[in-house]
């Protein structure tokens, strides 16, 4: 059964009441064109969930649903971040599990993340919450994406 303290951000308000959580993962970000962004992004198929607790967010997660050749149909998480300042306490793993459910009602085949190099921490949480380590990923930046 779902969380129901977990749910999909729909209105510019959820949208904006997530925004402190996402800043620790992506501390680039920019309150006054959040909003815009997140919204840019559902154009291609981003959802952003978050968990509330304390009547505010502490945990949220972008991801999106997809099809391709190597995984079929796939759920992939873009951001999933806890505040530091609540972090293991169980909202991590809270989330991550929800997704897990989401993706099975979508008849997803997979589930997929990818986690920067330096976040050994994260790594420990994924693998400890059954996560395998399957592969390298590869970049080229081209532009200042800022």
């Amino acid at each position: 059964m779902m969380d129901t303290n977990i749910k999909i951000a729909k209105t510019d308000s959820e949208i904006l009441g997530c925004f402190e959580v996402m800043k620790e993962l992506r501390p680039q970000l920019v309150v006054g064109n959040f909003i815009a962004r997140i919204r840019q992004q559902e154009g291609e198929g981003y959802q952003l969930c978050y968990l509330v607790e304390e009547n505010k967010p502490l945990a949220v997660a972008g991801f999106r649903l997809g099809h391709n050749l190597a995984w079929g149909r796939f759920l992939y998480v873009d951001d999933l971040v806890t505040l530091a300042s609540y972090r293991s306490r169980g909202y991590g793993s809270k989330l991550l599990a929800w997704l897990l459910e989401y993706a099975v009602k979508e008849n997803c085949d997979q589930f997929h993340l990818d986690s920067g190099v330096w976040r050994a921490e994260a790594h420990r949480f994924y693998e400890r919450e059954g996560m395998e380590l399957s592969s390298y990923h590869f970049r080229k930046i081209l532009q200042s994406s800022t």
